[in-house]
This record gives C-alpha cells, structure tokens and sequence, in this order.
C-alpha cells in the first residue's frame, strides 16, 4: 500500500531536492511563474478584502477573511508557481550543499520581482474593473494606511511569525500525496496567519497597491520603507533561517 504521507524527515529531502531545481530552474521560467504566484496571492487577499467588508461582526469578519485568503498559496501549490516566501526554504538545499549562495540568491531576487509585477498587475485590473466599491474599497484603503504606519520592528516581528506559518503550510503540503490532503496542509496555517495578523510580504505589495489606488494617502516610502522592507527581512528571518535551521539540525545531526 502506497504511503498516504511522507514523515518529516522524507519532506525535508523533498524539500531540498526541489530546492535543487530551483537554484538551477531558467531565469525566464523562474520570473514567469513568480508573476503567477503574486497574481494567485493577490486573488486570494481580494477575497479576504470583500470578506472582511461584508461581515459586520469583527470577529466573524475577520475569520472569513482569513478563511478565503488560503486559496492564494493552494494554487501555487497545485497549480503550480514560485512564490518567495515559500521559497525560503530553499536555505535547506544551502545547508545541505547541494546548491550555492549564487543561486539561492537568483532564485529569491527573480521570484521576488515577478511577485512583485504579479501583485501589482492584479491590483491595477481589480481597481481599473471597479471590482470594489463602498465598503470594500473603504476596507482595502484601511488596511493598507494601516500596514503602511506600522512600527518598523513590529512590522519584522509580525513577519518572522507569518513566515514560519507559510514555510510550515508549504512543508505539510509537501507530505501531502494527494490533492485535498495539500489543500488542507495549506487552509489551516495560513488561515492561521491572517487571523492573527501576521505580515507576510508578497500580498502586502497586493494590498499597499490596491489600497493606494482606491485612494489610501501613503507614499512609496511608506509602502517600501515602513513595510515591505522590514516585512521581507521579518519574512527571511522565519522562513530562511528559523524553520530551515531547526529541521536541518534535527534530522543532519550525527550525534
């Protein structure tokens, strides 16, 4: 009978094997799939926009925000794409000497820009095709004036934890065998993530863009220096090197 998953230390050579594919994939394929990755992102943090917009109930607005926000990553999961956050993983395949720092850094540099032209994309469209409007519009300018006032060392703080979600989400999908099994490996942390209201760094670019264009009074200096900039070394921190270096020690210690 086939496994139904894999146990922890199976994922961790899973994942530096794909870590491995990713420091050699093309420049070219790796940007491509970077755009779709931050379109997939910014699909699922518009839903969580028009969620959090229609339920009067904080609480419950906040869940069902939190609850549709999931299907971002469960498409670069399945449908496949490069995606940053996740792909700090790749510190493993570092670890493990099985690529170099060279092509570790392409991979994070290329799939951060196509994120990024990904994200932005999809916040034009959503604002040139008038898809929010009223509270939904109110709700995605208040959400980027709020992400974009945030303190710089609570903006790393609130990343280092979203990050270990995400990089946690992309390793029980990887255990995963099946496609509802990954679904669920996915739903479950990041729900998690945005419930508490953590920072991840690819949707950020999605909601401080489509909040500016609704109207939200934030500069570039705003969006780049109080957020995203202390958001992705928050990211790199959680994803990069806390997640990667506890399994590494774990299942690499000759002791």
């Amino acid at each position: 009978m086939p496994k139904r998953m894999l146990t922890p230390k199976d994922v961790m050579e899973e994942v530096i094997n794909a870590g491995v594919a990713k420091a050699n994939k093309p420049a070219l394929s790796l940007f491509l799939l970077g755009i779709l990755a931050g379109g997939f992102i910014a699909f699922g943090a518009t839903g969580a926009i028009i969620m959090g917009a229609l339920f009067k109930d904080p609480g419950m607005a906040k869940f069902m925000g939190a609850a549709v926000f999931p299907v971002g990553l469960m498409l670069v999961i399945v449908a496949g794409a490069e995606l940053f956050t996740g792909n700090n993983l790749m510190t493993l395949a570092l670890l493990d000497k099985r690529i170099g720092i060279k092509g570790l850094l392409k991979n994070w540099s290329i799939v951060f820009l196509g994120n990024f032209v990904g994200s932005l994309v999809i916040a034009l469209l959503i604002y040139k095709g008038n898809v929010l409007g009223g509270a939904t519009a109110e709700k995605a300018i208040a959400i980027a004036t709020k992400k974009a006032s945030l303190a710089f060392d609570v903006a790393i703080y609130k990343a280092i934890l979203c990050n270990i979600l995400v990089v946690l989400a992309v390793w029980i999908a990887t255990a995963a065998k099946d496609i509802t099994s990954k679904l669920l490996a996915c739903w479950f942390p990041v729900m998690l993530f945005v419930l508490s209201g953590y920072e991840h760094s690819i949707a950020n670019i999605f909601f401080l863009y489509v909040g500016k264009f609704y109207g939200a009074s934030i500069s570039a200096g705003d969006i780049w220096i109080s957020n995203l900039l202390p958001v992705t070394i928050g990211n790199l921190i959680g994803g990069a090197i806390i997640i990667p270096a506890k399994y590494y020690a774990i299942f690499r210690n000759k002791g």
